[in-house]
């Protein structure tokens, strides 16, 4: 234990700087699933035909090997940042766009018809009714897609991006215990944190009516 923390009094610069590498691109990745995923979960739910043959093509992205899926993005982009966010934003897709697209979907019929009959318009209810109702659901896919993408990227030091798994690799190529703790502690801590703060957001953006007292 000793040892451990000597090790991140000496390196803490280095972990630092890794540490800040791992949240912007984690948040790139998560903010354009987010981006993508939201709207055209909505659009699903306005063309339902069209919502088992994309969330079926969305599912097989998730079957994908993460080492394969940062080797297809090599010849597309090269290395670095830009292959490994693009990467992490297309496993990202699938829990936003289902919890997006279930969530609208689950909303109480007599909710709506209750606000078409106040005169709302067919996008006045979606933005008054459904999302806030179905803001639970759709958290709970940001929630899982930022700690799965936090975890994930730790696969990017592969092709370069650098990120927390650079210290994690260099560890396990030293065969030091100490040097894989220092770049795994910091992704542990990473996930809690970023899964508190969605949560507690999750409950701020939900209408106070559903929140569980």
């Amino acid at each position: 234990m000793n040892r451990l923390w000597h090790a991140f009094a000496i390196d803490w610069e280095n972990i630092l700087a890794r540490t800040q590498e791992h949240i912007i691109l984690s948040f790139i990745a998560v903010a354009a699933a987010c981006i993508i995923a939201i709207p055209m979960g909505i659009y699903l739910t306005r063309h339902k035909r069209l919502a088992q043959p994309i969330l079926g093509v969305v599912s097989v992205i998730q079957t994908i090997p993460s080492l394969a899926m940062f080797g297809f993005m090599i010849p597309l982009f090269g290395i670095g940042t830009l292959p490994a966010a693009v990467a992490l934003t297309l496993y990202a897709l699938l829990p936003v766009l289902q919890n997006t697209y279930v969530g609208i979907n689950e909303v109480d019929p007599a909710l709506i018809e209750s606000g078409r009959g106040m005169g709302m318009t067919k996008w006045q209810v979606l933005r008054m009714v459904q999302l806030p109702i179905a803001t639970g659901f759709i958290m709970s896919g940001v929630r899982l897609v930022a700690v799965q993408t936090i975890s994930g990227a730790t696969i990017a030091t592969y092709i370069a991006a650098g990120g927390l798994g650079d210290i994690i690799t260099r560890g396990i190529a030293m065969i030091d215990t100490v040097s894989i703790l220092e770049g795994a502690i910091p992704v542990c801590v990473l996930v809690l944190v970023v899964n508190l703060l969605l949560l507690g957001l999750g409950k701020l953006l939900m209408p106070k009516g559903l929140r569980k007292r």
